[in-house]
């Protein structure tokens, strides 16, 4: 009997997060970047080229096929302005009134307008090059398989030279955890139930066994005998 894979194994073909590592179907691996974001507008001409020539750089010199995700997301400013006012408690009377004018006003800026924070991500592959790329659900045409101890290997090598060129462009780049992977993983697929319901602390609760059998249980014969 053939089995059917589940539609979310269809649409976002993870078969494990391990290690701040993705394993995809086809023994694919893939490690994630969250990078740091420069305002142009506040840099002057010359730091702006400076910045512009840095990113053409860094793209020209890449050997190996990356995706770049940019998201935008609503900020939660409810968590925001309870920190704020928290703080306020803690300062001298004349800045505790300046946090809390600022708490104020960005309750009322949120009542009229949507706040969105942007993010961007760099998703590097072990293996594959330019040629072999189809970019979205991070797939390229089969190639060599590595195993994971290599893969591994490639990809640190891989995010330190990611990393080390972004930085020319003053911009920050670091490795999401497992349980980053996971939380942008959920968030992406599953943005509305997200906001709702968090993912635990720990990520082998979610494939433990549930109900576990007593082994006294498992050989009958030595409870009731042997039925002949």
């Amino acid at each position: 009997m053939r089995r059917h894979a589940s539609v979310q194994t269809a649409f976002l073909p993870v078969e494990a997060i391990r290690d701040d590592l993705l394993r995809l179907t086809d023994a694919e691996y893939r490690v994630i970047l969250e990078v740091g974001s420069v305002n142009l507008v506040l840099q002057g001409e010359v730091e702006q080229e400076a910045t512009l020539a840095g990113f053409a750089s860094f793209l020209n010199g890449l050997n190996f096929p990356i995706q770049i995700l940019a998201r935008a997301l609503p900020v939660d400013v409810a968590s925001y302005v309870g920190a704020i006012e928290n703080r306020a408690l803690q300062l001298p009377a004349h800045l505790a009134d300046l946090a809390r004018d600022h708490a104020s006003y960005l309750r009322r800026l949120a009542r009229s307008r949507t706040l969105l924070e942007r993010r961007f991500y760099v998703v590097v592959p072990a293996g594959g090059d330019v040629s072999s790329v189809n970019w979205w659900p991070f797939r390229h045409r089969p190639a060599a398989r590595a195993d994971e101890a290599d893969a591994r290997q490639q990809l640190t090598f891989r995010c330190d030279e990611v990393a080390r060129q972004l930085g020319r462009s003053g911009l920050s780049a670091r490795r999401l955890t497992s349980r980053e992977l996971a939380e942008l993983l959920y968030t992406c697929w599953c943005a509305e139930l997200a906001r709702l319901q968090r993912l635990r602390n720990n990520l082998a609760e979610y494939d433990a066994l549930v109900v576990r059998a007593d082994r006294s249980y498992l050989a009958p014969s030595r409870r009731f005998g042997c039925l002949s």
